[in-house]
């Protein structure tokens, strides 16, 4: 057995904290954000982190993967720690039944801004304060498969590398460009200081009742400059089809989706160039968002 391979004796090796005892926000380390780590899920996951360049920190695997089906992905990680287990110990230390046995840390890659996801895109989907990672998750898978270039993410929205989320994408999340909306601080002139995309923002003007409300006008202002139409999936007395033959024809178009319930922000509609349904029966007026995702973006990104 290779000196990497490691049999677990001691579940409280401070090794293992990154899968039995951290949180996801201490996994995130917003501290010190280029310490900060994810764990992939699967071996079909972790290959597709390392295809997108990720750093891997160690692995955690059924004692049987390790010349079965991770062989692979102990090769391609070279000599990093490999933690092994009987699946009953794993499911103990983890707190839950891993998907295929294979478990691995990996450094978070450095964020990418608005800007670059969006450079050569034409379809892009926005999520505003999407906050549960299973919607996440499945939202870009949708994307994914279904031709979106890339998804952007207010701030309140769960990160898309939480495990959940990246175990409901089946890793997409590492294949499609994705960025977060920067935040924004608002201040007593109601103007923003965190301009990166432009000067400050002057919305008193906007018909803005506070200045959240501000900030969502003003995430659809930064889509605006960068050349994109944007359409709200909402349900509104002057939406339009999501067939409607206009939308179509759009060069660029964003397409915005809301927060579980409540659905997407009075002020992001009233930004948007064009309020969007998806057309329902027997008396359904809505759909889960992730659901409502992969409509939108069969529909739209044809």
């Amino acid at each position: 057995m290779s000196d990497n391979i490691i049999t677990i004796t001691d579940f409280m090796d401070p090794n293992l904290d990154v899968y039995a005892r951290l949180t996801e926000n201490q996994l995130l380390n917003r501290a010190n954000p280029k310490e900060g780590m994810f764990i992939a899920e699967s071996p079909k996951v972790i290959e597709r982190a390392l295809d997108a360049g990720c750093e891997p920190v160690s692995l955690l695997m059924e004692t049987k993967h390790v010349n079965g089906e991770a062989r692979g992905i102990i090769e391609r990680c070279q000599n990093i720690p490999v933690y092994t287990a009987s699946f009953d110990l794993l499911t103990k230390l983890t707190g839950f039944a891993l998907t295929r046995g294979t478990l691995c840390a990996m450094y978070r890659p450095k964020p990418r801004s608005i800007e670059e996801v969006c450079r050569d895109a034409r379809r892009v989907a926005v999520l505003e304060d999407v906050v549960n990672p299973t919607n996440v998750g499945a939202i870009f898978r949708s994307a994914a498969a279904l031709h979106m270039d890339a998804v952007l993410l207010t701030p309140a929205c769960s990160n898309p590398l939480y495990r959940r989320a990246i175990r409901v994408s089946m890793g997409t999340v590492f294949q499609v460009p994705w960025a977060y909306f920067p935040k924004y601080n608002v201040g007593s002139d109601n103007t923003f200081s965190d301009a990166s995309l432009h000067d400050k923002c002057d919305s008193r003007d906007q018909n803005c009742s506070d200045r959240n409300s501000s900030v969502y006008k003003y995430n659809i202002d930064v889509l605006h400059k960068l050349g994109f139409k944007t359409c709200a999936m909402a349900l509104t007395d002057d939406s339009v089809s999501i067939d409607d033959p206009v939308l179509h024809s759009e060069e660029r178009l964003a397409i915005v989706l809301g927060t579980e319930g409540d659905g997407l922000h009075e002020q992001t509609i009233a930004s948007c160039d064009y309020t969007v349904k998806i057309p329902m029966s027997h008396g359904v007026d809505s759909l889960n968002v992730a659901a409502a995702s992969a409509v939108a973006f069969w529909e739209l990104a044809k």
